[in-house]
C-alpha cells in the first residue's frame, strides 16, 4: 500500500504520469470518433453524388438523338477484364491492411503495389474506352445518353485516380513514419474509400454495361 501510495504521490507531484492518465483516454479517443465520424460522412456524401449521377443516366439512357446506344459501343469482354483488375486490387487492399496490422513492411509494400498497379490498369482501360469512343465520333457532346455515361464513369475514374494518388501518399508515410496509430488511422480510411469505390463500380459495371448491350 506504501508503494502504490508513493507512486501516486510521485505522478501527482511531477504530473507527467498523472497528465497520461486523463488526457490520452480523455481527447484521444474522441479525436479518433471525430476523425472516424466525419469520414463516415465524406463517403455517404460520395455515394449520394454516384446516386444523382446514376439517376441522371437512368432517365437519359434512351436520349440518344439518334445516336449509337450502349449496345452498339460497349465492348463487354474489356469492361469485364477492367472489372476483374478493380475487384482483384481490392483484394490485394485487404492484405496490405493485415499487412499493416502486423507491422510486416514487406507484406504491406508489397499488396500497396499490386493495388496501386491493378488501379492503374483500370483507369488506362477506361481511358482507352473513352478514347475509342470519342474517336468513334461517340463523345460527351453526341447526345444526352453519353453526356450522362460520360459524367458517371468519368466520375468514378476520377476517384479512382485520386485514390491511386491517397495510395502512394499512405505507402511514403509509412516508409518516413512507420506503423503509427495515426498512419493505421490514414490506412483504414483509405481502405474503407477503396472498397466503396469498388462496391460503386460493381453496381455501374451491373446497371450500365449488363443492362446496356441486353437486347431489347
Amino acid at each position: 500500500m506504501s508503494a502504490l501510495a508513493e507512486n501516486y504521490q510521485g505522478a501527482v507531484a511531477g504530473g507527467g504520469h498523472a497528465q497520461q492518465l486523463t488526457e490520452e483516454p480523455e481527447h484521444g479517443p474522441s479525436k479518433r470518433i471525430v476523425v472516424a465520424y466525419g469520414f463516415w460522412i465524406f463517403l455517404i456524401s460520395d455515394i449520394i453524388l454516384f446516386a444523382a449521377l446514376f439517376a441522371s443516366y437512368a432517365v437519359l439512357t434512351d436520349a440518344t438523338a439518334g445516336g449509337p446506344r450502349g449496345r452498339d459501343l460497349f465492348e463487354l469482354p474489356i469492361v469485364a477484364f477492367e472489372t476483374a483488375c478493380l475487384l482483384l486490387s481490392t483484394v490485394f487492399c485487404g492484405i496490405a491492411g493485415i499487412g499493416a496490422q502486423a507491422r510486416r513492411k514487406g507484406m504491406y509494400y508489397g499488396a500497396m503495389a499490386a493495388t496501386f498497379v491493378l488501379g492503374a490498369t483500370f483507369v488506362a482501360i477506361e481511358l482507352h474506352e473513352f478514347a475509342t469512343m470519342i474517336e468513334a465520333g461517340a463523345g460527351p457532346s453526341r447526345s444526352a445518353f453519353l453526356s450522362a455515361f460520360f459524367a458517371l464513369i468519368g466520375c468514378h475514374g476520377l476517384h479512382v485516380s485520386a485514390g491511386l494518388l491517397w495510395l502512394l501518399t499512405m505507402m511514403a508515410q509509412v516508409y518516413a513514419k512507420g506503423f503509427r496509430a495515426d498512419i493505421q488511422r490514414r490506412l483504414l480510411c483509405f481502405a474503407l474509400f477503396w472498397h466503396t469505390l469498388d462496391i460503386i463500380w460493381v453496381a455501374l459495371f451491373s446497371l450500365v454495361y449488363l443492362v446496356g448491350v441486353a437486347p431489347r
